[in-house]
């Protein structure tokens, strides 16, 4: 779900937003059902990154913000750098 929403905000003429959000939380949702704490990252991490384009960094914000802090050690992984850079961008 994750990669079909990074698919569709790669689409030519500003991609499919719409579907894209559709795509990113349904991965968040099984990641979490998983507890898949890595794979929800990287799907609120993309779902941010959709959100702040279209400048609503508060949505954003509010949902990186819990799953990032919810790790305790793994900050030097490109994931977890990944999610660092997008809540900088974020405030």
């Amino acid at each position: 779900h994750r990669l079909r929403g990074q698919f569709l905000t790669a689409l030519p003429d500003g991609g499919r937003p719409g579907e894209a959000s559709a795509a990113f939380q349904s991965a968040i949702q099984i990641a979490r059902r998983q507890s898949a704490k890595s794979w929800e990252l990287r799907a609120a991490t993309s779902l941010s990154r959709l959100w702040r384009d279209e400048g609503k960094h508060a949505d954003a914000c509010n949902l990186l913000v819990p799953v990032y802090a919810w790790f305790t050690e793994g900050f030097e992984t490109s994931d977890l750098k990944e999610a660092k850079a997008m809540l900088d961008s974020l405030r």
